[in-house]
């Protein structure tokens, strides 16, 4: 059922790929656009956890909601993912890029592998799904690709040089993308979410470091996965039109202390 027809954020007619979709802020940004109207496709690695979250998503929203499974860290699985999700789907008018993961390393301790891991996950995999849908949406004259950053993109810590690297990339990739593809109708724009209860958060992290985390909001807690979901519609939808090459951040007023 689209609870929003008939609005700015009406997706009727329109369809979607999120990656990392089969659990935390990518469920529940598939979840939105499905409610919105879209036909969405979602991938993860893990075959079994991708289709019952597709069958999950699907139940709750009465939408059609199509589960691949895809290693995007890999270039030939996100190059075939995209095909995959446009021969199912018939065509991607939405891409959000947000497969992602975290290995807290410092810059004399980061492994090659764990750097090379990262990159291929966060900026390679949005910039091979960003070529190998571009072209569709550019024939259509309509499109959005979001890609999901990070508050650590704009403030970091001494063990995270690999993940505020990837992620202060998108922002750059942002900003060249949205400048070549908004002639064709297309907008692109960065997601950048502050501390959210997600597993890979509430895994790194202790105790201690969540509630420091917490305290140094404006609200005084973790956001929950589904308060972000309104933002990737906003940019999505007809709503965010005149929204391109921006980052819009989501971290509960973290960034808006000094102290």
């Amino acid at each position: 059922m689209n609870n929003y027809l008939n609005t700015p954020f009406d997706l009727t007619n329109r369809s979607a790929l999120v990656t990392g979709g089969s659990r935390g802020l990518g469920f529940e940004m598939a979840r939105i656009l499905s409610l919105a109207g879209a036909d969405v496709a979602i991938c993860s690695r893990n075959r079994s956890g991708i289709e019952a979250a597709a069958a999950k998503l699907a139940a709750e929203t009465g939408g059609r909601v199509e589960a691949i499974t895809a290693d995007v860290g890999q270039r030939p699985e996100a190059e075939r993912l995209a095909k995959e999700a446009i021969e199912r789907l018939g065509k991607v008018d939405i891409l959000i890029s947000n497969a992602g993961w975290n290995v807290p390393q410092s810059v004399d301790k980061i492994r090659d592998a764990d750097w090379d891991s990262l990159m291929e996950l966060h900026v390679t995999s949005a910039m091979v799904l960003s070529r190998a849908l571009a072209p569709g949406m550019m024939q259509r004259r309509w499109g959005r690709m979001i890609y999901i950053s990070s508050i650590m993109a704009m403030a970091s810590t001494s063990d995270r040089v690999a993940y505020s690297t990837t992620k202060a990339a998108l922002h750059g990739m942002v900003k060249a993308n949205a400048l070549h593809l908004g002639p064709h109708g297309i907008t692109v724009n960065c997601i950048a979410p502050g501390p959210f209860a997600t597993e890979m958060p509430m895994t790194i992290l202790s105790k201690e470091q969540q509630d420091k985390l917490a305290g140094r909001t404006c609200v005084g807690r973790w956001g929950q996965p589904n308060e972000l979901a309104s933002a990737a519609l906003l940019l999505s939808s007809d709503a965010g039109s005149y929204i391109t090459g921006s980052v819009l951040v989501v971290d509960g007023g973290a960034t808006a202390r000094m102290w």
